[in-house]
């Protein structure tokens, strides 16, 4: 196993790690043995969570720089990495769609987004397995980049509740926050790309229609 392949299992260690730790911290709450330590708005806790996270993102970046630089693209490496990425990515959503700790006024990542996004990557990965298995290699468009962008930088405004955007907040609860805006922001990329992505490959069903 080289070393890229090695940090995008790290990266999966690391997103397992996240969520034990969160899902610990809760349980520790919700029975009187934890005290929630709070940074004037953000919840200590979420802070570390922050720094894994931006760690595990890291090695996004750091994997496919080192395997294309030093020629170690592997099919091992192209299989693992966007598990990896849905493994950190969703479960993180997931997780943050609702409220924990008892911290004050903590952002959290609408539900229904968070539906829509998981649901958007499950037709996809169908429509590329279905290309798979007849050799056809499908490729993602600049919609489905942007969503990923757009989560990226919504995830770690969420762990932050909001810091340091919290002032430019519009109201309205959770919905209006500026980390919320930017996963609708991602929602709506998730959802135009899959139309995208489904108009382009659409005759990938209708083959296997005909061979039926």
């Amino acid at each position: 196993m080289n070393l890229p392949t090695k940090l995008t299992v790290g990266r999966i260690a690391l997103a397992v790690l996240l969520m034990v730790g969160l899902f610990t911290c809760d349980i520790l709450y919700m029975n009187g043995l934890l005290v929630v330590p709070m940074l004037g708005p953000i919840n200590l806790i979420y802070l570390i969570a922050f720094i894994i996270f931006m760690v595990a993102s890291l090695t996004d970046f750091l994997d496919g720089y080192l395997a294309r630089k030093n020629n170690q693209v592997t099919d091992l490496g192209k299989f693992l990495d966007p598990v990896a990425d849905k493994i950190l990515v969703n479960s993180v959503l997931i997780y943050l769609a609702l409220p924990h700790f008892g911290a004050p006024n903590q952002a959290v990542i609408p539900l229904f987004c968070v539906i829509l996004m998981i649901a958007r990557d499950l037709i996809i990965d169908a429509f590329r397995l279905s290309g798979a298995t007849k050799g056809a290699v499908l490729a993602a468009n600049i919609y489905g980049k942007l969503k990923t962008v757009f989560q990226m930088i919504a995830i770690p405004m969420v762990l932050l509740n909001s810091w340091p955007f919290a002032y430019f907040d519009l109201g309205w609860g959770n919905y209006l926050r500026i980390c919320n805006i930017f996963i609708y922001l991602a929602t709506a990329m998730s959802l135009i790309s899959m139309i995208v992505y489904l108009t382009q490959n659409w005759h990938i069903l209708k083959e296997d229609k005909k061979n039926d």
